[in-house]
């Protein structure tokens, strides 16, 4: 797989020179128990970049829920805790890769391709013996440079004036209930945006709870092999990123984030809501 890394490889090359392990647990709801979860263990070597703190802006009437980042102050972020452009970085959580890939996304949409995803879970690596520890990381500040790509990214904007568009498809990242209209825990109007496809992003992970493999990602996306461009969504702009990364792995070239998500998309009034199936 193109941008998972097996946890055998980690455990040999963890200590190579270059290599950056970042660990992005976080809960939804409890922004303080993925840091103290590190705290009490991680892989080792590893620092911790917070979903809120550092992958995310503070949220505001519009970007949705997870607005991303000032691009400088990540890159700053980035330097701060020793990731630099030579940097190999190997991101985890505890939930299947959400996390981890948001992470991923950010540092591939800044022209960062030595960037990966572990293969399974935090608690994974602890119960097939790898080892943790308690002890924080001997950093070494340096300064990240890299530089927004093109192709990665749409605003909500972008998203309306696609939709009908021959060729171009939107995928729906969050669970089917959710999609429908049924149930909406988290956002205040539930629903989704119209012509766009359930893919739960969870359906890219095996029984396991590792990722499926290339092929498997490739049967799992059969029904847009013929979209020129794909565009991705979740709820706040986190869980739609393990989404791309499996589309990636499934040879889709043309895959686009809408970061702000159905969170920025209903926050402005007047946008069109579409509920059940299309």
């Amino acid at each position: 797989m193109q941008h998972i890394v097996a946890q055998d490889w980690l455990f040999e090359h963890g200590t190579d020179e270059q290599i950056v392990i970042v660990d992005c647990r976080f809960t939804l709801g409890q922004p303080e128990a993925g840091r103290n979860a590190y705290d009490i263990d991680h892989i080792p070597g590893a620092v911790y970049l917070d979903l809120e703190q550092d992958l995310s802006a503070p949220k505001g009437e519009h970007g949705g829920r997870h607005p991303l980042p000032n691009w400088e102050d990540f890159m700053h972020r980035l330097g701060e805790v020793g990731i630099d452009s030579e940097s190999t970085v190997i991101a985890y959580d505890d939930q299947g890769g959400a996390m981890a890939s948001r992470l991923w996304w950010m540092l591939q949409a800044l022209g960062h391709s030595k960037v990966y995803v572990l293969e399974g879970t935090f608690s994974m690596w602890k119960q097939a013996g790898y080892p943790v520890t308690d002890e924080p990381p001997a950093m070494h500040a340096t300064i990240y440079e890299g530089m927004l790509q093109e192709g990665f990214l749409l605003q909500m904007e972008d998203v309306k004036n696609r939709i009908g568009r021959r060729g171009t498809v939107l995928v729906d990242s969050r669970e089917k209930p959710r999609y429908l209209g049924l149930e909406e825990a988290i956002d205040p109007v539930a629903g989704h945006i119209p012509g766009a496809k359930s893919y739960f992003w969870k359906q890219g992970l095996n029984e396991q709870g590792g990722w499926k493999d290339a092929a498997a990602q490739k049967e799992r996306f059969a029904d847009l092999a013929s979209a020129d461009e794909i565009i991705v969504y979740c709820g706040s702009g986190v869980t739609a990123c393990p989404n791309v990364l499996a589309l990636k792995e499934a040879g889709f070239s043309n895959v686009l984030l809408y970061s702000g998500s159905w969170s920025d998309w209903i926050s402005y009034e007047g946008n069109p809501i579409v509920t059940g199936e299309e």
